[in-house]
């Protein structure tokens, strides 16, 4: 049973909260950030990067003090206030290509993440895990939710279309073209229906966010254990999520650029590539594959497709079907030498959203020697990983809906 929980969320101001809601800090080039910094007093990324002020660049527990001083510093001037009643908040974008994506803000249980009933797909780094648990157990607070997603609903369903037929309490569109919406659901027997529908459901999936959850579990433990107390219901024991249905979560794949081909030649290369894929010259004309087990490859000024020979390569598990896995297994570590996905800075990883000639425009400026594409993974595959207790290569899925921080935050 997957256990949420409404909150008293911290928010801006209607007047302000286009000002205030920010992408994540690393989303913006340096340029982006000053220009924000040096325009928006009330922009999110003041919280976020407290050194602005001195114009100087604070790291550790000195910047996350800092980052908790500024937070107060909103609630004092009310650019923040508090809501007196616990909510869900349902949460709606319509993005730039036109892409709806409806859900629930809501608080899910630190426990359930322990259990397993709410599910992972990722791997995470440990000491990132536990940088930001310092940093949340520092600030006090969490302004980005986590992105879960849910079996479609029919009944949560109603309770959001109909809650949105009513004014909405934010409505704005960013300078990226997105518009969001925001609507309290306070209601005692709307709060009580979202809970039971919620507890039906046996597991739900963590989309986007594992190291934040991670984190978040660690920041419980901690908690938990300094609390002689404790008693399970305290707000350190959930951590906030944006709760979207599968059928409204949109899943790219992350195509990879590689430096070099390990010290072999073009020729070499792809005679490698032969004993385990059909390889076709596309010559100048982009592809993209359409279907699984399809690869495309840009490689001196030529595009190529790749087919996996099914007698080269066998799936015995959920992770082995996975094309990033395939694609891994079958090229990047016997072939181009890459073992650690993570930290061999041989690789870099472009999203699927952006076009296929971006590859093409990286390989040919010589930063790097050959680019793969693949077609992204599927929701099933996603969740069957997740049961089966796997983990995907690192920048298997770009999942959106992206969310912005500072327009809900949760205290604890």
């Amino acid at each position: 049973m997957a256990k949420i929980i409404p909150f008293k969320a911290v928010r801006p101001t209607r007047d302000k909260v286009s000002l205030v809601a920010a992408r994540s800090y690393q989303s913006y080039t340096p340029e982006q950030r000053e220009s924000r910094l040096r325009d928006n007093p009330f922009s999110f990324l003041h919280i976020v990067n407290p050194g602005y002020r001195f114009d100087k660049e604070i790291s550790g527990i000195e910047r996350y003090s800092l980052v908790k001083n500024r937070y107060l510093e909103f609630k004092e001037d009310t650019i923040f206030i508090q809501d007196e009643r616990p909510a869900y908040y349902v949460y709606r974008i319509v993005d730039r290509e036109n892409q709806e994506f409806n859900g629930i803000v809501a608080a899910v249980s630190a426990v359930d993440y322990e259990s397993n009933v709410i599910k992972k797909h990722e791997d995470t780094i440990e000491h990132r895990e536990v940088i930001f648990k310092d940093y949340l157990k520092t600030v006090g607070f969490n302004a980005e939710p986590v992105l879960l997603t849910y079996p479609d609903n029919a009944v949560i369903k109603g309770i959001i279309s109909k809650k949105q037929k009513e004014r909405a309490e934010y409505e704005f569109t960013t300078t990226y073209r997105d518009t969001h919406y925001l609507w309290k659901v306070d209601k005692p027997e709307l709060l009580d229906r979202i809970e039971a529908e919620f507890k039906k459901m046996p597991h739900i999936y963590i989309a986007d966010g594992h190291h934040r959850s991670s984190s978040s579990y660690l920041l419980y433990k901690d908690l938990k254990a300094a609390n002689p107390n404790h008693k399970g219901t305290e707000p350190y024991s959930f951590f906030m999520s944006y709760l979207i249905p599968e059928s409204d979560l949109r899943i790219h794949e992350f195509n990879r650029l590689i430096k070099d081909l390990n010290g072999l030649s073009k020729e070499a290369f792809l005679i490698e590539l032969d004993t385990i894929y059909r390889i076709e010259n596309r010559g100048t004309i982009p592809y993209k594959p359409s279907k699984k087990h399809h690869f495309s490859m840009y490689l001196d000024g030529e595009f190529y497709s790749l087919y996996l020979r099914k007698s080269a390569y066998s799936s015995g598990t959920s992770l082995d079907g996975l094309d990033a896995q395939i694609l891994f297994k079958t090229i990047l570590e016997p072939i181009l030498g890459i073992v650690d996905l993570r930290n061999d800075n041989r690789i870099m990883y472009m999203n699927g959203k952006k076009d296929i000639v971006n590859i093409k425009n990286n390989v040919d400026s010589g930063d790097f020697a050959v680019g793969f594409g693949m077609v992204p993974v599927t929701i099933e595959e996603m969740k069957q990983i997740a049961d089966d207790g796997l983990k995907m290569p690192p920048k298997s899925t770009f999942i959106e809906p992206k969310l912005r921080s500072g327009v809900t935050i949760y205290e604890f």
